[in-house]
């Protein structure tokens, strides 16, 4: 962090001098890195006034998935879910972020059964009763991101894919309880892990959650098989996602050769993810997407 003097303007813009703002703020993160953590610097810390627009983005971002749930059917191709999110998205004023992002085609990524995450929205790929489905949104409002995701059963699903999809939804609210200040992502990921675990069920190693805000993909990388008292230590105005991604099976992973984007489970087993927007508060945490 660059050196700022007592009565300077805090970094923070918000207008107040340093030594009255952000100073023993900046000075207990210090206490952590001198110990050996990692910790976050001022760039992934948000403003206020970020933080206000980023809000923004995310009411579009909840209104998208809210519509998405009000109409998703058997029956329906996943291209149809595609065009849902992005005409809504428009008319709200936003951009969806994934479209023509590191060159993906489609607005929205829909996931279905063994696929784990990235699957292309296709005229191909017909919901059918039993499937479960991730359909994964994220939203650009006036160069703010917002991103989260939502499970959904299509008819009649089986027991093991509707428990796969609840415990997959509680490894959330687990990893929640563990979102506080001067906590570490770690608690968070060992959390998560061993729930996910004793349920039966494994957690992917190789994708994980990331701070999100000024860009879509920020630090810091958010990981769901760490350890307490590791990863970046969490502080009041941090955002990031949680969005584990819990196995039936192995915890093997691969990514499609031909559109170099879906990933599936290796086993060919269903998988499962929720995903949440938080914002790190003074006395724990606050939902910014769902």
């Amino acid at each position: 962090m660059a050196k700022i003097g007592r009565n300077d303007p805090c970094w923070c813009k918000s207008g107040r001098k340093y030594k009255t703002c952000h100073q023993a703020f900046d000075e207990k993160i210090a206490q952590f890195a001198r110990q050996g953590h990692i910790v976050p610097d001022h760039d992934i810390i948000k403003t206020p006034e970020q933080i206000a627009k980023i809000k923004e983005s995310a009411k579009i971002n909840i209104a998208v998935l809210d519509y998405v749930a009000e109409n998703i059917r058997e029956g329906m191709n996943t291209a149809e879910i595609d065009k849902m999110v992005y005409d809504l998205t428009t008319k709200m004023g936003g951009i969806p972020a994934p479209l023509n992002y590191n060159g993906f085609p489609k607005s929205v990524c829909t996931s279905v059964n063994d696929e784990v995450c990235h699957g292309i929205p296709s005229e191909e790929v017909i919901l059918k009763a039993g499937d479960i489905v991730n359909v994964d949104a994220s939203t650009i409002l006036d160069g703010y991101f917002s991103d989260s995701s939502r499970m959904f059963c299509i008819g009649n699903v089986s027991p093991e894919k509707k428990r796969l999809v609840e415990v997959a939804k509680e490894c959330l609210n687990v990893g929640l309880r563990e979102v506080k200040p001067w906590g570490f992502l770690g608690d968070m990921g060992q959390a998560i892990h061993d729930f996910a675990y004793e349920n039966g069920y494994t957690v992917v190693r190789e994708i994980g959650g990331h701070g999100v805000g000024l860009e879509f993909h920020e630090d810091p990388w958010v990981g769901y098989n760490s350890k307490r008292g590791t990863e970046m230590l969490m502080v009041p105005g941090m955002i990031f996602t949680i969005e584990p991604m819990i196995n039936m099976g192995k915890v093997e992973i691969y990514t499609d050769e031909k559109n170099g984007w879906t990933v599936y489970t290796e086993d060919g087993k269903p998988s499962a993810q929720w995903e949440v927007q938080v914002l790190v508060t003074e006395d724990g945490y606050e939902i910014i997407s769902y």
